[in-house]
């Protein structure tokens, strides 16, 4: 099994920053794709932003230019620095992977917790 532990999030004031951290753990053969995704009370849950193990990223029209996703392959740790804050940033954010764990070949995919994120105006 393959554990996603998210942190960073809080209450930021609109056009701050915050940044993301999210490590997964567990029984890791390897990681490949990692990223965030969000969702609002009573919407659906959206791409923010994605890095594969290779380090190709794309964003969410909405982030680009303010957002960046980053990773680090050692510790199997993903990222997103987040400036230039909207209020309409503020909801719950979600990492993912898409892991193989040891002794499966199998791809699978993985949510973390979640972590608030709440700007103000």
């Amino acid at each position: 099994q393959v554990q996603l532990v998210e942190s960073g999030g809080g209450l930021v004031q609109a056009g701050g920053s915050l940044r993301l951290s999210c490590a997964a753990s567990g029984s890791i053969f390897s990681v490949n794709a990692m990223g965030w995704y969000r969702q609002a009370p009573g919407k659906q849950r959206e791409l923010v932003a994605r890095i594969t193990s290779g380090g190709s990223t794309n964003y969410a029209d909405s982030v680009k230019g303010r957002f960046t996703i980053s990773r680090d392959n050692a510790k199997n740790t993903v990222y997103l620095q987040m400036n230039s804050l909207k209020p309409e940033d503020t909801p719950v954010y979600y990492c993912y992977a898409w892991a193989k764990t040891m002794g499966d070949p199998t791809l699978y995919g993985y949510w973390g917790q979640g972590t608030q994120v709440t700007v103000s105006s």
